[in-house]
């Protein structure tokens, strides 16, 4: 084997086995010394650092070339694992940062909201609550933070809000615009169009409760975890 063939099998980060260790070591730098080569190792079990002179007879037989370049390189698409692992981060984010909805959301919280989120709608094991504000005290912030947490929880899958007609569009605004979340509107327009067609395409329905029985008997088909309701009287 030439001094050549040896730089260009231990430039990737090869593992060295042989008699001149007494461990397995990778490689962390090699270099040529006229006729020898110089490898620069560390031990995998100990972690001691060796440096040795070597003869290019030395790797005919006597020492065993494990090849770890494609691990030691890193050849993967960094792009890749740059998305991956912001993935993982935004998914396990809850875990260290209590208000993560906030971070991540265009909304300044009032205290009264922050308290009736975090403190009282998060701390239960089963969300079943009435947020029964008087108008103007932050609804839809309550509301849009909650589905937030819980979507980066994994508890929220499909999503519903009645309500009133004349509010329906200002909903959809202000969950896009403060929180990024994109709605589609449940009328009577739609749910004739869909007649005999799929209607789970999108998970998020935002809809007027003029009629709240034919709303239920529609929603029956459209399995969901969350339900929002604003300002029902009567």
């Amino acid at each position: 084997m030439t001094i050549e063939d040896i730089l260009q099998q231990l430039a990737d980060g090869a593992t060295l086995e042989g008699p001149h260790w007494t461990e397995p070591v990778k490689v962390l730098a090699v270099k040529a010394r006229g006729a020898r080569v110089e490898v620069q190792a560390v031990g995998l079990h100990t972690k001691r650092l060796w440096n040795k002179l070597l003869k290019s007879e030395d790797f005919d037989g006597g020492i065993k070339i494990t090849q770890a370049g494609e691990l030691a390189a890193l050849t993967g698409n960094p792009t890749h694992l740059r998305l991956a692992a912001e993935a993982h981060r935004v998914r396990l984010a809850f875990q260290y940062d209590p208000h993560f909805a906030v971070s991540v959301s265009q909304v300044d919280p009032l205290p009264h909201q922050m308290d009736a989120v975090y403190s009282h709608l998060l701390t239960q094991p089963q969300l079943r609550f009435l947020i029964a504000d008087d108008p103007g005290a932050g609804k839809t912030i309550m509301a849009g933070l909650t589905l937030k947490e819980l979507k980066f929880r994994g508890l929220v899958e499909r999503t519903l809000i009645v309500t009133p007609a004349n509010l329906t569009d200002q909903w959809r605004r202000e969950l896009q615009d403060k929180f990024g979340e994109s709605f589609s509107v449940i009328n009577r327009g739609t749910v004739g169009a869909a007649y005999g067609g799929p209607r789970h395409g999108h998970r998020n329905h935002v809809g007027p409760h003029r009629r709240p029985r034919k709303v239920g008997r529609e929603r029956a088909g459209h399995p969901g975890r969350q339900a929002d309701e604003d300002e029902r009287s009567g």
